[in-house]
């Protein structure tokens, strides 16, 4: 049977703050049911949303987080480790700008902090398995960062130690999202070592192919590349288990280009736009994942230079929904065929 994808759905992560209704799970779930959400993403490290700890130790408080979302119409699509898999590979150059990703205990301690983010990581496989989710979304952390650009030339060799390392570090964490029934979609995310397709390649190979490893679909770091988005899904559409629907534009000038100056986002050439203000196909990017039979949720990221981010929350419900593909379970010629007949079959083709 044709699939037909879940949604909308919001991550909560831009939204989450210190006042109302943003400030506990039962309000920012009545504020975004009453804008027309079907689900909600759920940060694991925001404390005023949810508590991993216990959520991975206790089912009946997991019951609990799931009857709040509920009360409101809506479900959880998956939880988010973004910030602590960051952690969970960091160069020694972002030391100090990632240790504010982690509580002060482990600051300044970069072992000890990595041994946080992994253990967040397996808690999060456990309340995954608690709340019945067969997905997560997360970063991969990153090594080699740095040396993106291939000057100074990078020596021999290092390309193939961070991926090899990299896997080292995430195969375990993979082996525990496994026993929990639960996929990781990785957002491919510069900053981070996995942030295209050859890189992804690199790591599913030194992670032998782990059926565990995903992708977490966001078209807007690729049209930021490059890349294209569409062809993405075709190379890559059984790795994809989760979507971030995040629109960007990339107006290049004679002064900037990609990497923009070192501008803030709003100066820059590449930055990302509320859905439907930027360059986005989204019309060819629900058709592709339509016709590849994606069935997961679509989840609005809002990431806006300019427009107040409840508006955005406000039109990206609307956007969604419209631009979600009802797949068919007929074909549209099915009026004009006939019945199966094998000998009718050999007749046309001069094999009687």
């Amino acid at each position: 049977m044709p699939k037909t994808m879940k949604g909308p759905g919001l991550f909560l992560a831009q939204f989450a703050g210190d006042a109302a209704p943003f400030n506990s799970l039962e309000a920012i779930c009545a504020w975004a049911a009453n804008l027309g959400y079907k689900g909600v993403q759920v940060p694991t490290w925001d404390a005023r949303l949810f508590d991993l700890g216990k959520a991975a130790t206790s089912k009946d408080y997991c019951d609990e987080v799931a009857g709040t979302v509920a009360r409101h119409g809506l479900v959880i699509t998956e939880l988010s480790t973004h910030l602590q898999g960051q952690l969970v590979a960091v160069n020694p150059a972002f030391n100090e700008a990632f240790d504010a990703f982690a509580p002060p205990a482990v600051h300044g301690n970069p072992q000890a902090r990595q041994a946080w983010a992994v253990e967040q990581l397996l808690a999060a496989a456990k309340a995954s398995r608690h709340l019945g989710l067969g997905a997560s979304v997360s970063f991969t952390g990153s090594l080699a960062w740095p040396f993106v650009y291939p000057w100074p030339q990078r020596p021999a060799g290092l390309v193939e130690t961070t991926f090899a390392e990299l896997a080292r570090r995430w195969v375990p964490i993979f082996d525990a999202y496994d026993e929990a029934g639960c996929d990781i979609g990785f957002e491919l995310h510069p900053g981070e070592d996995v942030f295209d397709g050859v890189t992804f390649e690199r790591f599913l190979a030194a992670a032998d192919n782990h059926p565990r490893c995903a992708i977490n679909y966001d078209p807007s770091h690729f049209l930021l590349q490059g890349l294209d988005y569409l062809q993405f899904i075709d190379i890559y559409h059984e790795r994809i288990k989760a979507f971030h629907v995040k629109d960007a534009e990339f107006n290049p000038t004679g002064r900037q280009g990609f990497y923009s100056g070192f501008q803030p986002w709003i100066d820059r050439a590449a930055r990302f736009r509320s859905l439907g203000d930027g360059q986005i196909d989204f019309a060819g990017v629900f058709s592709k994942l339509a016709q590849h039979d994606y069935a997961s949720w679509a989840v609005l990221e809002w990431e806006c230079c300019l427009k107040h981010p409840e508006d955005g929350a406000r039109e990206g419900a609307d956007f969604i929904q419209a631009h979600i593909i009802r797949v068919t379970e007929k074909a549209f010629d099915d009026f004009a065929g006939a019945a199966p007949d094998e000998d009718r079959n050999r007749r046309m083709l001069g094999l009687s």
